[in-house]
């Protein structure tokens, strides 16, 4: 392997098709919107997010709290497979799986280019601190009332150096497709 390959990163060297198991999990940034409960309008096929949760996300890690049994426990969660990120309408469109598909970059927040977990929430991308409920606390009827705008917006800007400012500004973001 040429040393410009050992450089690239296996995100930029492989299709999702070509990922060991173990690149493919590195591929989550551990955002967590994709266990918010989503609703499908069935006139319009658009999507809503809620700030709902699946009954086994945790909040406090905005991973599942049992993933090798999750799909065992909550019937219709979703298995991610290469197939899958292409055709699923509800992924974020900050999801790494759909970024790489879609043959773009991953964003300076992820993990595996900031070299920080923590850089996810701090660009305000995972839903740390931003879940209203556990699936479990709402009657089905209620979902309507919990859909919210946020999962779909961009992710804070990277800072640049020199700016001063502390915070940088949130863009807005076309909801997910």
């Amino acid at each position: 392997m040429s040393k410009a390959a050992a450089e690239t990163p296996f995100w930029k060297q492989k299709p999702l098709e070509a990922l060991s198991q173990a690149e493919w999990e590195s591929l989550c940034d551990g955002c967590g919107r994709c266990c918010l409960v989503k609703l499908e309008d069935e006139d319009t096929g658009q999507i809503h997010y809620t700030d709902i949760a699946c009954k086994l996300f945790s909040a406090e890690t905005c991973r599942c709290a049992d993933y090798g049994q999750r799909r065992r426990k909550v019937h219709d969660c979703v298995k991610l497979t290469p197939a899958a990120v292409r055709s699923l309408k509800w992924l974020p469109r900050s999801c790494a799986y759909r970024l790489i598909a879609e043959g773009r970059d991953l964003a300076w927040w992820h993990p595996l280019v900031s070299g920080s977990a923590s850089t996810v929430h701090e660009a305000g991308v995972s839903v740390r601190g931003r879940v209203a409920l556990s699936e479990t606390e709402v009657q089905l009827a209620d979902y309507p009332d919990y859909i919210v705008s946020w999962p779909g917006q961009a992710p804070r800007p990277a800072k640049t150096r020199g700016s001063g400012a502390e915070k940088p500004r949130r863009r807005a973001e076309p909801a997910p497709e």
